[in-house]
């Protein structure tokens, strides 16, 4: 379940770094009510733009096999070794 705490919070730094630090996803800030903020460890970020960029890969991917942009893996492998003499 996402934590949600109001912008008033904010005002203790420490607790709030803990507080992302322990989180295992985004905490949402609102004000006013309404959402208006979300924040979350360097190190949570760091593993969301890696999955993003792993997903867009897979994506872009799926989208090149869908065009039958593919080649032979033997055939690939054989003019690798040829190339490197390997």
């Amino acid at each position: 379940m996402p934590k949600i705490i109001p912008i008033r919070d904010l005002k203790n730094t420490s607790q709030i770094s803990r507080m992302c630090q322990e989180a295992t996803e985004p905490i949402y800030i609102t004000k006013n009510g309404y959402g208006d903020m979300v924040i979350m460890s360097v190190k949570m970020y760091e593993e969301k733009i890696f999955m993003m960029d792993v997903q867009n890969k897979l994506a872009a991917a799926e989208m090149q096999i869908a065009e039958g942009k593919v080649l032979d893996g033997e055939s690939s492998l054989k003019n690798l070794r040829e190339k490197y003499n390997v």
